[in-house]
């Protein structure tokens, strides 16, 4: 099995990305969603329980159908409360079987995710984006990241390009999430980056 990753910097896009992935047969089982608690507005705000907190998902907070039926609120270590479901979730929060440590970026290592690019993708959710993970058989990589990419995902080698030239180096689980007025200033900057690059082509 392949591990097939996308960021988004819209939680409605990621949210699309995930039902296509569903109706194009992949076992829900396969996929999971993790999100900035401030990605999607239409969520209910919660605290995450003790339980969330500690190990598992708290209370749904938003739903769908597949594996969105169970998304819900859950603090991972280094990026505290987040929106998720799925396997990565139960990876990160270290309570998969076989789970080593919690962490998003270690739970993308064990998936087979290179480790800078485990780095970038959990920086992204730290900032405000939203992180769909897939596990396909490598004859369905194609066919899956021709999905996941019809709906506008981030391009993240441009992206951790752009935080380098401001300092970044990696991702450090022990700075603070980016507040909703940082995630949406973010966002904006990205669209205007790609609205130039688009007027330039």
């Amino acid at each position: 099995m392949k591990t097939v990753t996308r960021s988004y910097d819209s939680y409605a896009r990621a949210r699309a990305a995930v039902e296509a992935i569903e109706k194009a047969g992949i076992p829900s089982s396969d996929v999971s969603l993790i999100a900035s608690q401030h990605m999607s507005p239409e969520q209910e705000r919660r605290e995450p329980s003790d339980a969330a907190t500690g190990a598992g998902i708290g209370g749904v907070v938003g739903g769908g159908v597949g594996v969105l039926a169970g998304l819900g609120l859950l603090a991972i270590p280094g990026l505290g409360p987040v929106v998720a479901v799925g396997w990565l979730a139960a990876l990160a929060v270290g309570t998969a079987a076989g789970a080593a440590t919690g962490g998003l970026m270690g739970a993308l290592i064990g998936a087979g995710v290179d480790e800078e690019e485990a780095a970038v993708l959990s920086e992204a959710v730290r900032r405000g984006g939203t992180l769909v993970t897939v596990r396909v058989p490598e004859d369905e990589v194609g066919r899956v990241e021709g999905l996941l990419s019809i709906h506008r995902p981030v391009d993240l080698v441009a992206q951790a390009a752009t935080w380098r030239d401001e300092g970044w180096k990696t991702f450090d689980p022990e700075a603070p999430a980016s507040r909703p007025t940082e995630t949406e200033s973010e966002r904006k900057r990205r669209e205007w980056r790609d609205e130039g690059m688009g007027k330039q082509a």
